[in-house]
């Protein structure tokens, strides 16, 4: 089940990490300095991973497993999303400070890859032009969510 990211015959790690969206756009060797700054963490089913009004100082990467997004102290009613392998969740802890909008919850056993956010200022220090690539990727992402959001105000009977 934890096999996504981990090494494998025939399939190279930054391969895995080149499958996602927010690192298509690096060449190998700037996958390279990113995976380096990358810190591998295993959750338990149920096991929360951050709750709602915590400052957030990460954005994780699903290498397998399934994460529920949602309102503490709700049954499923509250879950606002289900996120499996390679999706990625709380990026907006890498551009501010502010606490967390909900809370992120193993919904099964989980390995996630988490990308800091003083990592990702390093980054900008150190490396802008990979740190910039990183950032248009998460620009389209955000816009593309709020895209969404308004498609589904706007067409609400």
């Amino acid at each position: 089940m934890f096999d996504f990211f981990r090494r494998q015959p025939g399939l190279p790690h930054l391969e895995r990490l080149s499958r996602l969206s927010l690192f298509g756009n690096l060449a190998p060797a700037e996958l390279r300095i990113v995976e380096s700054l990358v810190h591998e963490r295993d959750y338990l089913a149920g096991e929360v991973i951050f709750d709602e009004g915590e400052e957030g100082h990460a954005l994780y990467i699903i290498a397998a497993g399934e994460v529920a997004i949602c309102r503490p102290g709700l049954d499923r009613a509250g879950e606002l999303a289900r996120l499996g392998t390679g999706s990625f969740f709380g990026e907006l802890a890498l551009l501010d400070d502010t606490p967390r909008s909900a809370q992120a919850r193993a919904a099964a056993d989980a390995c996630l890859l988490v990308f800091f956010r003083d990592d990702f200022i390093g980054l900008l220090d150190t490396h802008v032009r990979i740190a910039s690539k990183i950032t248009r990727d998460l620009a389209r992402h955000l816009a593309g969510r709020v895209r969404m959001m308004d498609d589904r105000l706007e067409f609400r009977p």
